[in-house]
Formats: C-alpha cells, structure tokens, sequence
C-alpha cells in the first residue's frame, strides 16, 4: 500500500489538512459584498429554523389546552421535532448529492414555511384528536423541512468556505442561536399585539418570512457542483473511529444544553428571581456561547498539516473540561464545601458556554476532515452525509437530554442527576485521551484499507 494511504491520508485528500483545497468551489472566507450576502442568506436558513423550533413556546400549550389536549400531549408535538429530525437526518444527508444541495435547501425552506402557516390556521380546528393528530403532522412536516435546510446549509458551507469551514460555521451558529432566543420573544410579541394579533398572526409571519428567505437564497446562492460519488454512505463513516467519536461529542453537547434547559429554572427557584431575570440567566451560557464560538473557530482554522486532526480532539477534550467545572460550580458539586449561590451559577453558565464552544465548533470541521484524510471524496456526497450524521447526533441528543434530565431531577434532585452529565463528559475526555494517545492513523489506515476495498469492489461491480 501507497504510504501516504497507510497513514490514511491519500495524496489528494492530503492538500485539505494543509488548508489547499482540491475542488472547484469558492475557497477562503467571504471577501466581497456578494460573498457576504451570501453569508448571510445562508445564516438566514439557520435563523429561521431555530426560531422554527421555538416561536410557539410562550402560546400554543394555552391554545391546545382550550382544545382539550392535556400537558403530555402537547410536550409531545414539542418533542417529535427533535425525533424526526434525527431519524430523517441520515437519509437526507445520504440523497443531497443526488437532489443537488440549493434544491434540497429551497424545497427545505419552502415545506418548512408552509407547514409554519398551516400550523397557525390550527386555531379554527375545534376538535380535541383532530387538532392534536395535525399539530403533530404538521410540526413532523416542519421538521423534515428544517432538517433539509440545515443538512443543505451544512453542505454549502463546507463547499464554499473549505478553508474556513470552523470560522464560518461558528458565525452560522450565531444565527441559530439568536433565532432561537429571538423566537418566543417575537411569537409572543406578535401574538399580544391589539386587534391584529393572536394566535395565526406569529406563524403567519414566520411562514412569510422563510419564503422570503428562500427566494433570498434561490437568488444569491450559488450553484454547487452537484458531481459526487453517491456510494458514500453514513455506514462508511461511521467505521472511521475520529467520526464516531466525533458524534459521541455532538450527542453529549446536545444533552448537557438539553439538561439545563429543562431543570436549570426550578434548581435556581429559591433565589427568588423575577421572570425577566430568569430570562436573562438562561440566555448567559447562549450569550457567551455567542461571543466565543467565532473565536475558536478562527482558532481551529488556523491550524495546518497533519497535526490539524490532533489539535482539534484537543479542542474538544478542553471543552469537555469546561463543561464538567461548569456543573461543579452551578450545582454545586455536592460533598464539597463549595456553596450554592446565584454569583456561582452565572460563573458556571458563563465556563458552560465556552465549553460549549469547543465541543460544537470544532466537531463538524473535524468530521470533514477525517472522513476526507480516510479516503472519502473531496465533494458534496461527502459534505452531505457529514451534514447529515452532524445533525443526527445532534438531535438525537437534544431528544435524550430533556427527558433525562426531567427524570433524573424527579428521582434526585439538580445536584446529584448533574453527575450523568458530569460522568458523560469525564468519560468523553478519557476516550479522546485515549484516541490521542495511540494516534488515530492506526485506525486511519483501517479505515482507509476498507474504504479502498470498497472502492475496488465498486469499480468491478461496473
């Protein structure tokens, strides 16, 4: 075998660990107003999905209760958002080669708005299992559109940024994050405004407002070489150990946010805090999650050569690190003299936030180029199925960590259910310690060696 390929980095896809990008798309970060518009529509798909998510937070439990539906059927219309999008992520992610990734996103955004109007106009269905069956239908519809747009997102990012996948992913990741705090404050907005409000007027808007978006995008975006090799599968990438740890990172990312989200209110009760301050502490970890990603992600991009793969574990083992003295200091670690107080909280949702950084940002870059350095195609079959098994991770954990964590804190209380976090984490620092420790071009070359052999057996196949 070539040496290069035993060390799992062929010839060709060696040049993408040195910041050389061998493809025919755009590369470097946006250095004109064209090229940031369209950054910025590209952010918009980003904005829009959040807030898709979270706009119907501060009003539809009321309006489902006056149709008769109970807490538990309403939390589930929340959380089949989530579970559709991690079972359709993988076959999404494995067809945009064959859809075209700007068809995917347009057809994405376009699903997504009209099943946003469709779900305002739920108001005038009166009947208890009719109303619960489409506000279940539809939010499914919404999450399959939503997906598609951010698995396509993903992908052209990846294609028109290749040499700042981390930075510009990073800033895109502001946009979700702003849609996502941004969403119930505009749907209760719209939905209290005089005469002209209620309960249609919030999806009504939304749903217009993801169909200018996607004119947007059809208009500025540019085509993407849609010439790929459609036998990479999610299968494939997962043989290669750096991805698979890759997810095991996304899925506890996913959790830990899932986890504060869900019992970090009634932890935090006996402060006495008005509703308007506990806002403002549930957006602290979001806020410096905010300010600090686009930092590592310039961080992350700058590193070169071989050892790129390296120092971007490292990101994440650091990341963990943080998140794990995040919890000590919110909980407080019980059995320690450390003691509960609102000044401790803030400074552990602050350190939450920055880990929060370096286990997202550098995940997705990272998956990019281990899948590349084991003998994947340089091309959008790749970036697909990348983007795709990205957000099922993703997904996957933001389903378990609120439900974990709503269960944990009824058997246990915050302080004591924290250390499933806490051990998640732990555990996740040893197995990239460990991955680090015996170098991943051991299993590099396994990988390579099977994606070879799969290459092989495709070619006599034809």
């Amino acid at each position: 075998m070539d040496q290069n390929v035993s060390n799992g980095i062929d010839g060709s896809n060696q040049s993408f660990l040195k910041n050389e990008t061998r493809t025919t798309y755009r590369t470097g970060k946006p250095r004109n107003v064209p090229e940031w518009v369209t950054l910025c529509a590209i952010g918009s798909v980003h904005l829009f999905s959040a807030m898709c998510i979270s706009l119907q937070a501060p009003f539809y439990p009321k309006e489902a209760e006056s149709k008769g539906a109970t807490a538990t059927e309403y939390g589930l219309v929340f959380g089949i958002f989530e579970f559709v999008a991690m079972i359709s992520s993988p076959f999404l992610g494995r067809y945009i080669s064959v859809v075209g990734a700007k068809t995917m996103l347009c057809c994405g955004m376009t699903l997504a708005a009209v099943s946003a109007i469709l779900f305002g106009l739920l108001h005038y269905v009166n009947d208890h299992g009719f109303f619960l069956s489409l506000s279940l239908f539809l939010r499914m519809l919404e999450a399959i559109g939503t997906t598609s747009a951010l698995i396509a997102a993903f992908s052209i990012t990846a294609a028109l940024y290749p040499d700042t996948v981390a930075t510009v992913f990073s800033t895109l990741e502001i946009f979700y994050g702003m849609g996502y705090v941004v969403g119930p404050s505009l749907g209760g907005l719209l939905f209290s405004i005089p005469k002209v409000g209620g309960y249609v007027l919030p999806f009504l808007v939304m749903g217009i407002a993801m169909m200018m978006g996607m004119l947007l995008i059809y208009t500025v975006v540019p085509p993407i070489n849609a010439e790929a090799d459609d036998n990479v599968s999610m299968f494939d990438l997962l043989k290669i150990p750096a991805l698979l740890l890759d997810s095991v990172c996304t899925v506890a990312t996913a959790i830990t946010m899932g986890y504060l989200a869900a019992t970090l209110e009634p932890h935090i009760r006996e402060f006495g805090l008005t509703e308007v301050q506990n806002g403002f502490l549930f957006v602290t970890s979001g806020f410096t999650y905010a300010i600090t990603a686009p930092l590592v992600g310039r961080i992350c991009d700058r590193f070169e050569g071989e050892e790129k793969l390296d120092k971007l574990k490292r990101t994440l083992s650091l990341g963990a690190i943080f998140v794990i003295t995040s919890y000590v200091l919110i909980g407080p670690c019980p059995y320690t003299i450390i003691p509960k107080s609102l000044l401790l909280c803030i400074l552990g949702l602050l350190i939450h936030g920055l880990g929060i950084s370096c286990l997202m940002t550098p995940t997705f870059i990272d998956s990019i180029c281990s899948a590349i350095a084991a003998g994947m195609p340089n091309d959008l079959s790749t970036y697909g199925v990348v983007s795709g098994l990205w957000s099922t991770s993703f997904a996957f954990g933001a389903f378990i960590g609120p439900s974990v964590s709503g269960w944990l804190f009824d058997l246990v209380g915050f302080q004591f259910g924290m250390f499933f976090v806490i051990t998640l984490h732990f555990s996740l620092f040893l197995m990239i310690t460990f991955f680090l420790a015996f170098k991943r071009n051991i299993w590099q070359e396994v990988a390579s060696h099977d994606l070879e052999k799969r290459g092989k057996d495709f070619d006599e196949f034809n």
